[in-house]
């Protein structure tokens, strides 16, 4: 079978944010770039992640009024990445990030807001911010994306059809109808959504705004991105990585790179043995990650004789393992009325604690698995759960899947999950004490600013503590879940691929969930996946612009 060539200044593995940034900032240098996915949809995790990002100091950010000294901000992520990611790519994304939403602003269709009062994960450590460095795309009206919208990958959780549900917009949700802030959130998205079906108008948000609106960017700067073309090596010539040995609709391709190939192709969350190699007792079915991410980056430069490093973390989160797929939980360990407990009944972690941290917890010797959220009918009718609303009945599935368990006793409910029933009754009897004091003086639950955001502002004393007494009661299957692992090929302040002796891999660069996390095994913010993958993305797009072009490849009569 003859193989097709084509041949660019860039060849981009990967739809995702980092690789649209790149792409799109190569293009801009003049440089001729594709994009190549492996999936039919373009996007990736980005389109199904929030769309968060975590960019210090940058110019949405400074319209907002928010104070961001660019001191603090090198403080704070030097305590969140320790000495897991070097001071020069801490300095690096921190440089660039401005930089990176300014030009996003300018050469897509998106724009961005502040989201108001969310804070750093860590804001009363040195260079935390209370309110938070994160923003978030605004609502992108289709018409201006329609041209790709067929092929925009799904998102996470769907919406009703016609609702456009904002990061701020869940906060206040996520409440119920406890709050009067959650009533009007409610009625403003009833209306807009009636006013979008009435223009006959769809509009994106979260993370399919941000990829489709980076898509949008593409198309106007004459970008292919070639659907359903999945990379099977790379191409290296002379010691030098030259293009993308590929698949289109099963038939050989080569893509040659004059410049160089950005890897951008995400983690190896749906690769099981990869997993089970680096992660012991994770499986693929707990991700909340796109299911094209296998891994292929990873292993491609890998067998190049690339450096790995973070190769047993994620981006973690307690997840719920429902039929359909795993359910992150974000506000349900918050709020008043539920707490944590391990297989024998204890308590192990500050259930508000931010949500990598929850992980690690659980992961903890000693610790032993399954991990329970359980909670009351008090909790139950009050707040928003899974998507569901406050007072409806629970699909019956969840169930008799044994994702949820449900008792008129604690007593029952320990023997319907198996843990020891006298410790799970010592266990919320203390914690109950806690919770009519306002102070957890095991775990500190709601000390923390991060600790508070998700919780009831109406609840008192301390809006994340509140007993846990009033039957039916339930218990809730936590599992180690993520949206993405964050290990990977190890990378310079310049997204170039590095060895384990330090020396670079020729003309090979990485972005994203491929590449190690500048994070370290922490997680700075919201949107800190995304910020670092788009800022990395686009700084390898800036090296590749100044990089020498490989001589033409000798053609033979």
């Amino acid at each position: 079978m003859s193989i097709s060539e084509d041949e660019f200044d860039v060849v981009v593995v990967g739809s995702g944010g980092a690789g649209m940034v790149a792409a799109l900032a190569a293009a801009y240098r003049g440089l001729s770039t594709v994009v190549l996915e492996k999936a039919g949809t373009y996007g990736g995790s980005t389109a199904r992640s929030g769309g968060g990002l975590w960019l210090p100091g940058n110019e949405v950010l400074a319209r907002a009024g928010v104070a961001d000294r660019a001191e603090s901000a090198r403080t704070y992520l030097a305590y969140v990445a320790g000495a897991d990611a070097t001071l020069a790519r801490q300095n690096a994304f921190l440089s660039a990030a401005p930089e990176v939403v300014a030009f996003v602003r300018a050469h897509t269709p998106l724009d961005f807001a502040w989201v108001p009062g969310y804070p750093d994960y860590y804001p009363e450590a040195p260079g935390g911010l209370p309110g938070g460095r994160s923003i978030e795309p605004l609502l992108l009206d289709t018409r201006l994306v329609r041209a790709d919208l067929a092929t925009l990958a799904a998102p996470y959780r769907a919406t009703p059809e016609g609702v456009a549900v904002t990061q701020v917009d869940y906060r206040w949700l996520s409440l119920g109808l406890r709050h009067p802030r959650a009533i009007r959130t409610v009625a403003r998205l009833a209306a807009r959504g009636l006013g979008a079906r009435i223009r006959r108008r769809q509009l994106l948000t979260m993370g399919q705004a941000l990829a489709a609106g980076l898509r949008a960017g593409l198309r106007h700067a004459g970008v292919p991105v070639r659907l359903n073309t999945p990379m099977t090596d790379l191409l290296v010539e002379r010691g030098r990585v030259t293009g993308v040995h590929a698949t289109h609709v099963g038939a050989p391709v080569l893509l040659r790179a004059r410049r160089g190939v950005l890897l951008a192709s995400g983690g190896f969350e749906h690769n099981q043995p990869m997993r089970q190699k680096h992660q012991e007792g994770i499986g693929t079915e707990w991700t909340a990650g796109a299911a094209g991410n296998t891994g292929d980056g990873i292993e491609a430069g890998e067998r190049l004789g690339a450096a790995l490093d973070l190769m047993d973390e994620a981006w973690w989160g307690p997840s719920i393992p429902l039929p359909g797929g795993p359910y992150f939980c974000l506000a349900e360990r918050n709020q008043p009325g539920c707490l944590m407990v391990d297989a024998n009944g204890q308590r192990f972690v500050n259930e508000a604690a931010p949500y990598v941290d929850a992980v690690h917890a659980m992961r903890s010797p000693g610790v032993r698995q399954p991990a329970w959220l359980v909670a009351d009918q008090t909790y139950r009718d009050r707040y928003l759960f899974a998507g569901r609303a406050p007072r409806s009945p629970l699909p019956r599935h969840w169930f008799t899947s044994g994702a949820a368990h449900r008792a008129d006793t604690l007593d029952n409910l320990a023997t319907q999950i198996g843990v020891p029933a006298a410790a799970l009754e010592d266990t919320i009897r203390r914690f109950n004490e806690f919770a009519q004091r306002g102070r957890d003086d095991d775990f500190h639950r709601g000390d923390s600013v991060y600790d508070r955001y998700y919780g009831d502002p109406r609840h008192r004393p301390n809006p994340c503590l509140g007993i846990v007494a009033r039957p039916p009661f339930y218990a809730f299957r936590m599992v180690p879940g993520d949206l993405g692992t964050k290990g990977g090929l190890r990378t310079d302040d310049r997204a170039r691929v590095l060895r384990p002796d330090g020396t670079v891999v020729p003309a090979l660069y990485a972005a994203g969930n491929v590449s190690a996390s500048v994070m370290g095994r922490s997680y700075a913010g919201a949107g800190a996946t995304l910020g670092p993958a788009l800022v990395f993305g686009y700084l390898a797009a800036l090296d590749l612009a100044t990089a020498a072009a490989t001589p033409a490849p000798i053609q033979e009569d």
